[in-house]
C-alpha cells in the first residue's frame, strides 16, 4: 500500500488546505468563495452567454475570441479557472467537446458535468464513432457536415457555441436562452425553437 493509499481523500484535502494557508497562498474567505461559486455555476449560465451572442455580433466575436472574458462581461466569475474556448457550430461544421482523459469541463459555465461526460463509453466513443454517439442523443446530421472532436484538458476547457434555431427571430435574450441546453453547448443535441 503506498502512502498516498492510506489517506483518505479527505485528509489529502484537508493538508493540501493547511499548507496553502501556512504559506499565505489561500485565505479562508477565499476558498469559501471559490466553493460558493463552484456550487452556484449551472447551464444557465452558458445559455446566457450562447443567447447573447446570438443577438449581439460584438460579444459574439468577444466569445469566439477569448472565452473567459467574454464570461467575465456578464458577471461569471472565472479568477483561478482554466482558459474558455468557445467553438462555433456554423454551416457544415459541428463541434462535440470530450475530455479524453478524465473529464475536464468548463464547470464555471456549465456547472457540474453530466454522469455521461465523465463516462469511458462517452469519451470513446466520442472519438471513435461521433456520428454514431450523437444518434444516441437523438441528434442526426447531414452527411456533408463535418464533425469536429475537440479535446478539453486541464491547461483549457471548450464549450459550443451553437447555431441558433429558424423560428426565433424577434425573441429576447432571456427566450433564447430557455432553449439553449447544456448538451447543446457540449455539442451533442441542437437547440431547438
Amino acid at each position: 500500500m503506498t502512502l498516498f493509499q492510506e489517506f483518505k481523500s479527505e485528509e489529502v484535502l484537508a493538508a493540501v488546505l493547511r499548507v496553502l494557508k501556512a504559506k499565505e497562498i489561500l485565505t479562508d474567505d477565499e476558498l469559501v468563495a471559490q466553493m460558493a461559486s463552484t456550487d452556484s455555476a449551472n447551464p444557465g449560465q452558458g445559455a446566457r452567454m450562447v443567447a447573447k451572442a446570438w443577438l449581439d455580433p460584438v460579444y459574439k466575436s468577444q466569445m469566439l475570441t477569448n472565452g473567459t472574458r467574454a464570461a467575465e462581461m456578464i458577471g461569471i466569475p472565472m479568477l483561478g479557472m482554466p482558459p474558455l474556448g468557445v467553438l462555433e457550430n456554423v454551416g457544415n461544421i459541428h463541434n462535440l467537446v470530450v475530455c479524453t482523459l478524465c473529464s475536464c469541463y468548463p464547470r464555471a459555465v456549465l456547472g457540474y458535468p453530466p454522469y455521461w461526460f465523465k463516462s469511458a463509453t462517452y469519451r470513446s466513443r466520442a472519438v471513435r464513432d461521433p456520428r454514431g454517439l450523437l444518434a444516441e442523443f437523438n441528434t442526426t446530421l447531414a452527411d456533408n457536415v463535418i464533425i469536429n472532436v475537440v479535446d478539453s484538458t486541464a491547461d483549457y476547457r471548450w464549450m459550443v457555441l451553437p447555431q441558433r434555431p429558424e423560428g426565433t427571430d424577434g425573441w429576447s435574450e432571456e427566450q433564447l436562452a430557455k432553449i439553449v441546453t447544456l448538451g447543446d453547448m457540449i455539442g451533442v443535441s441542437l437547440p431547438r425553437a
